[in-house]
């Protein structure tokens, strides 16, 4: 792993979970880690549900943008996180990959979405004492 480890966040439009869950991870981490998110087939933009039940808690994604995933995104990453990507994600030897299964947030409300949202920030809080844990 790298001095500063990076993590990828993958599902399938890039629209939802893995938005969230990098948001989560950049806000928690403070610099302490590196983060990208893609999709195997981004949508135009980012769940509109998804962006508010995001701002209820602090963290904007106006300016985010769904992203197409790249086998250079894998390859610069130390941690591959998919969500519902199926087979679209390449596989290197090398990377550590986890699979997340969590509820595709489209086309559900926001009160369906913060459940999903609180369980990323959940499993995002732990991976980031794994990776990189504040200073004593």
């Amino acid at each position: 792993m790298t001095e500063t480890p990076r993590v990828l966040f993958v599902c399938v439009h890039n629209a939802g979970r893995s938005q969230m869950a990098a948001a989560l991870l950049e806000h928690h981490a403070g610099g302490r880690v590196d983060v990208l998110s893609a999709g195997s087939a981004p949508a135009d933009a980012i769940n509109p549900a998804v962006r508010e039940v995001m701002a209820e808690i602090g963290i904007d994604l106006a300016a985010q943008k769904p992203k197409l995933l790249t086998t250079d995104a894998v390859e610069a990453s130390d941690v591959v996180i998919t969500m519902g990507c199926g087979d679209a994600c390449p596989v290197f030897p090398g990377k550590r990959y986890l699979d997340w299964e969590l509820p595709d947030p489209a086309g559900r409300t926001p009160s369906e979405i913060r459940p999903i949202r609180d369980e990323i920030d959940s499993r995002v809080r732990a991976l980031l004492t794994e990776l990189a844990p504040a200073s004593a």
